[in-house]
């Protein structure tokens, strides 16, 4: 009995325990705060707004779907090919171009002559002159004689009178009869050739040029050669003037064999069909005998090819003397067929003229008178003498 009644009082303790826990976790689950919701976040303005999942920004879209535009590859513009003027004429036109040399030899030699009284003053007044311009002592010495009989037959003498026998004694002298023709015909299927000769400086590679502007003009077809492998710009100098015109140039390597270029310009020439191949060879020292050697070898080297048809000598008529000298040096080297005087209308001693075919047995074919490309004249002596004399 007392067991059960232990066991009893137990089972009350533990109801009774129970009974008043649940009771004041009830109270303490009523008296609790409800929880503090966070605050919201502000909205993000609208190009920070994260796109949906899976979508793609309009810039994205564009920049990777739409391919860059294809770039437009222009092709390479041909030179305008220009029309030269026919070389008939030309000086004519330029004869203003001698305004230096008519002043010192022309007017001077006029005004000398036009005196009451020709006393032996005078006459040596009239020697310094023809001298001072390049002359010559020889052709000086044999217009001075001639002059002085004329004036004793003449006795009196009217400006006309003067001038008609200054112009006879000028024209006497430059040799009116020579032949100055290029020779540039062609011969049956073979073309002709012409080799440029001179030393650096006298214009030799811009005259190459613009005679090939020249004869381009007059209608031949030209092949340009540029044997002057020695000086870097040449054959790019070369090179320009073929293309404003249309004429074909050959080159080799730069510091290369000049005689094989122009072995391979006239080869070409005679492919083509052309009429004419003009050569620009290195620009030569006269003093150099090496040099002068290798210019002596381009022209044998052509020659097993075809005939060399002209040898032109560029001279530069403001040098005076000294283009005398090289002259005479080349002259024993190649044969000189003629001469082409440049820079004509830049001096005053106009009578290189007369010297230099007089030492050389050779017309002059061709003059310079001023820097544009049709300022290359063939040389014709009557104009030149009336230009001096200023008629």
């Amino acid at each position: 009995m007392e067991s059960y009644l232990g066991l009893i009082l137990v089972i009350a303790l533990v109801v009774v325990l129970t009974a008043g826990g649940m009771f004041l976790l009830f109270r303490q689950s009523r008296k609790a705060p409800p929880p503090v919701k966070p605050p919201e976040a502000p909205p993000l303005p609208p190009r920070e707004q994260a796109p949906p999942r899976g979508a793609v920004k309009e810039d994205e879209a564009t920049t990777t779907t739409v391919p860059p535009p294809a770039r437009t590859i222009e092709p390479p513009v041909a030179p305008e090919i220009e029309v030269p003027p026919p070389s008939a004429g030309r000086m004519v036109r330029l004869r203003a171009r001698l305004a230096r040399s008519q002043t010192t030899l022309g007017k001077g030699l006029l005004e000398l002559l036009s005196r009451d009284r020709l006393d032996d003053d005078v006459w040596d007044e009239i020697e310094e002159t023809l001298i001072g311009a390049d002359v010559g002592i020889a052709p000086t010495q044999v217009m001075v004689e001639e002059l002085r009989t004329r004036v004793k037959v003449l006795g009196s003498r009217t400006p006309e009178e003067v001038r008609g026998l200054l112009k006879e004694q000028l024209l006497a002298q430059i040799g009116p009869d020579m032949d100055r023709t290029l020779h540039v015909v062609k011969h049956g299927e073979r073309p002709a050739v012409a080799l440029v000769v001179g030393v650096n400086g006298t214009g030799k590679t811009t005259t190459t040029g613009k005679l090939a502007r020249s004869l381009v003009g007059d209608g031949k077809h030209v092949v340009l050669g540029a044997a002057d492998t020695f000086r870097a710009a040449a054959a790019d100098q070369l090179q320009t003037w073929g293309d404003r015109v249309g004429a074909e140039v050959v080159r080799g390597p730069e510091g290369g064999d000049p005689a094989s270029v122009a072995f391979d310009a006239v080869a070409k020439g005679m492919e083509v069909k052309a009429d004419v191949v003009i050569v620009d060879t290195a620009g030569r020292l006269h003093t150099k005998t090496g040099l002068m050697d290798e210019l002596g070898k381009v022209k044998r080297v052509i020659e097993k090819k075809a005939t060399v048809d002209e040898v032109l000598l560029v001279l530069d008529a403001t040098t005076g003397q000294n283009g005398m000298r090289q002259a005479q040096v080349f002259a024993e080297v190649v044969n000189i067929t003629g001469i082409a005087l440049t820079k004509l209308d830049g001096t005053a001693k106009g009578g290189i003229v007369i010297s230099v075919q007089r030492e050389l047995g050779v017309p002059v074919k061709l003059v310079g008178l001023g820097e544009g490309p049709d300022d290359l004249a063939p040389f014709d002596p009557e104009v030149f003498v009336d230009a001096l004399l200023g008629d």
